[in-house]
């Protein structure tokens, strides 16, 4: 009995164990489900307003009939997140429903600014990345805010604060609006040098952009501190002393010290100078075929003996590159092989010329250019595509671009084409107001004040075409005119013009009259070679003596009347300066002569020539030559009034219009004469300002005479002696236009010329 009752209570814990066995055996899965949250049976999408439920469950990980995970979950909400379409996401499990609450970003309504003063909207709207009607994000806003900050740091304002503020909409929209505190301008407080012993501080402030904080500078951004400006004053530093024969001269260090105010900076430049060197042993290795290196020697520019100078290293190779593209080699590598002799302090350079083929021309690009045609800038190049590549062509090339003086800056550029032996040039040029809007004044010992007004538009329509209307208005002169110039003429290089004129003048203080002067002349230019250009043309006009004084000289009263002159005319020009516009260098030469006598009632021949030439004494400071003489005769009458010659006022610094030549004692009208002649020697220099002030100073010496006058009496004095005068001028390129401002004082003259010691002129462009 015993026995059967521990069987059976054995039988029954055996039964148990499997029992409990089996329970954790089902269990454990059971568990494991309920931690991976079971099957998703659909998914359940709250808050959205604007993006599409299928947006939304795209970018879920997971999708109906997919286990929920923790880790699934999260890469759901980051991949959301991600999209920048939603400030909040939430992923729960209800039952077997995966509910996504969302709330999205809104979007942006309008962008605004406020505090902007100095900076336009429209340029800090360009640099934003957030644009109307796109998602708002806060992250996007943080890297919008330091976009603003880097402009107002460009323009010299590092107090600059911008504060992003945000007004709710309905519909989820906002206005994001940036309150700008522009703060001053950041100037430069000192400008400090360490480690220099050959050169002083202020010295290397004069070689460097970066200028101290002065009074004088409030039409210059130099004395605001910019960190690109201080990087390329490091350049011109080491420039500067590259070019004393400091070799080894480094900048170590720049460093700018925003000061507690927060207004002004301190800049530190630490250089290490090294020892002066000089020129050593030079010479010229040739590599290329047909070309001997010691013909190229005569390029080199380098000295022995003299202080090394980098620049001059430079302009050596620039000097044999031209060389040799003058015979077509576009792309010849010329190296300067420096060999240092540290303790001699000597340089060694030996130039060497690199292989290199002859190039073609295989394309010309223009860029640059908005308002004018690419035809009028490739009219131009004396190159032209499949010739022979020319260095001494794309020089005049350059030189003729700058001379339209439609351009602020002009560069042709070489590069590769799709062969070795072909070459693309391409001319960069940047555009600058071509109409003007001048103005002028005068005074003068017998004008008083004068005034003209004109304008101008030197690229019509972008054509290349020159149109100009002008009045002038003072107490002598009324004028009006009008010129038109056409410079390529059916399509050649034939430059055709109109011009109109009216005039009517009060000359009674010089000669006791009134002249009308109405006149009409058609015109034609040419190019003959590059440098030599003929124009001729057919003038008609009629003057009008009138309202003579009844105490005016019996010879002015005899030219009461009006007289019709007809006459064709050529002008033979040959130029070799380097700008039309600025000379500094060259030298040009014209004869023109004019005939009257085809109809009308004056009959006579007129010659007149002109020479200058510029002597460039510094790279700022330029010496000027020139000279003018001029002689008319008549035909079959005497040449009356309107067509004599009158010297003085801009054509003879120091005397009056019509100051000097013959002229009645008696009444003190000047007769005009029928011959002169003017030299003059013209020094324009620096004055010491700072460069960015634009202003020079002049000093001047004219000499000259004007004789021969037609009408012959005891009163008339008529004398071919020489006249000098002397002086000075300031002339100044401000932001309104060149203000010129002339002294002239006599030095030998007449007792009966009349004197005009002081002149202005002004102009302003558009």
């Amino acid at each position: 009995m015993f026995r059967n009752d521990a069987l059976w209570l054995l039988r029954r814990i055996v039964m148990v164990a499997v029992l409990a066995v089996g329970l954790f055996a089902v269990q454990a899965p059971v568990d494991a489900l309920a931690q991976q949250g079971g099957t998703i049976r659909d998914i359940v999408i709250e808050g959205n307003q604007r993006i599409e439920l299928s947006t939304i469950q795209n970018y879920l990980t997971l999708q109906p009939g997919s286990l929920y995970s923790s880790a699934e979950a999260d890469k759901s909400l980051k991949a959301l997140f991600a999209t920048g379409l939603f400030a909040d996401v939430n992923l729960r499990l209800q039952g077997s429903s995966l509910i996504v609450r969302v709330t999205e970003n809104p979007v942006i309504n309008r962008i605004l600014f406020e505090g902007n003063r100095r900076v336009q909207a429209d340029q800090l709207r360009s640099e934003l990345q957030l644009k109307p009607r796109q998602v708002y994000t806060r992250s996007k806003v943080q890297t919008d805010t330091q976009r603003i900050q880097q402009i107002y740091r460009r323009t010299g304002r590092f107090a600059a604060t911008i504060e992003p503020k945000v007004i709710q909409l309905p519909q989820n929209r906002v206005d994001l609006v940036f309150e700008i505190n522009e703060g001053p301008l950041t100037g430069v407080s000192r400008i400090r040098f360490i480690g220099n012993r050959q050169f002083s501080d202020s010295k290397l402030r004069e070689e460097i952009q970066t200028k101290e904080t002065a009074w004088w500078r409030f039409l210059s951004s130099d004395d605001s501190y910019d960190p690109d400006r201080v990087t390329f004053d490091r350049e011109k530093l080491r420039k500067f002393y590259l070019s004393k024969g400091f070799a080894d001269f480094a900048v170590t260090n720049a460093v700018a010290e925003l000061l507690p105010n927060r207004e002004k900076f301190i800049i530190t430049f630490t250089v290490e100078e090294g020892e002066r060197y000089k020129f050593g042993k030079m010479d010229v290795v040739s590599e290329l075929k047909g070309v001997d290196g010691a013909q190229m020697k005569e390029f080199v520019v380098t000295p022995t003996g003299e202080t090394y100078n980098a620049d001059l290293v430079e302009k050596t190779v620039q000097s044999i590159t031209t060389e040799l593209g003058r015979f077509g080699y576009a792309f010849v590598d010329v190296r300067p092989d420096v060999n240092k002799d540290r303790e001699k302090r000597i340089i060694d350079i030996t130039y060497r010329i690199g292989e290199s083929p002859r190039v073609f021309v295989e394309r010309i690009d223009i860029v640059g250019n908005v308002r004018t045609l690419d035809k009028v800038v490739r009219r131009e190049f004396r190159l032209a595509e499949g010739d022979a590549f020319n260095s001494a062509k794309l020089r005049r090339t350059r030189t003729r671009l700058r001379g339209l003086n439609f351009f602020d800056k002009v560069e042709i550029a070489e590069s590769r084409g799709s062969a070795p032996d072909k070459v693309v040039l391409t001319a960069e040029v940047t555009e600058k107001s071509t109409g003007e809007l001048s103005f002028g004044v005068g005074y003068s010992t017998t004008e008083s004040v004068l005034g003209d007004v004109s304008i101008r538009e030197r690229n019509l329509l972008g054509r290349g075409q020159d149109l100009k209307v002008g009045f002038s208005l003072s107490t002598t002169r009324q004028q009006a005119d009008l010129s038109f110039t056409e410079p390529y003429f059916l399509d050649r290089e034939l430059a055709a013009g109109v011009d109109l004129v009216r005039r009517r003048t009060d000359y009674t203080r010089r000669s006791s009259l009134d002249q009308t002067t109405t006149s009409g002349t058609t015109r034609l230019s040419f190019p003959i070679t590059e440098n030599l250009s003929q124009l001729v043309y057919y003038r008609i006009r009629q003057d009008e003596i009138d309202n003579i004084e009844t105490s005016a000289s019996r010879f002015i009263r005899a030219q009461e009347g009006r007289y019709i002159t007809s006459a064709v005319g050529h002008a033979l020009t040959y130029d070799r300066r380097d700008d039309k516009v600025d000379p500094t260098t060259g030298y040009y030469l014209r004869l023109s002569q004019e005939v009257a006598g085809l109809g009308g009632t004056e009959f006579y021949v007129k010659n007149v020539g002109n020479a200058a030439k510029y002597f460039p004494i510094t790279d700022e400071t330029v010496l000027t030559f020139s000279t003018e003489l001029g002689m008319i005769n008549g035909l079959s009458d005497v040449v009356r009034l309107p067509n004599r010659f009158f010297v003085g006022g801009d054509s003879f610094r120091g005397f009056a219009v019509g100051g000097i030549g013959p002229r009645d004692t008696t009444t003190s009208d000047s007769l005009g004469g029928q011959k002169y002649y003017t030299g003059e020697a013209d020094l324009m220099f620096p004055i010491g300002l700072p460069n960015e002030f634009g202003i020079k100073g002049r000093l001047f010496s004219v000499a000259g005479s004007l004789w021969d006058t037609p009408d012959a009496g005891r009163e008339v004095v008529d004398e071919n002696s020489m006249r000098v005068s002397a002086g000075a001028g300031i002339q100044w390129k401000s932001p309104l236009g060149l203000i010129r401002v002339d002294f002239g004082f006599p030095l030998i003259k007449e007792k009966y010329d009349e004197e005009e010691i002081v002149r202005i002129n002004f102009g302003s462009r558009f």
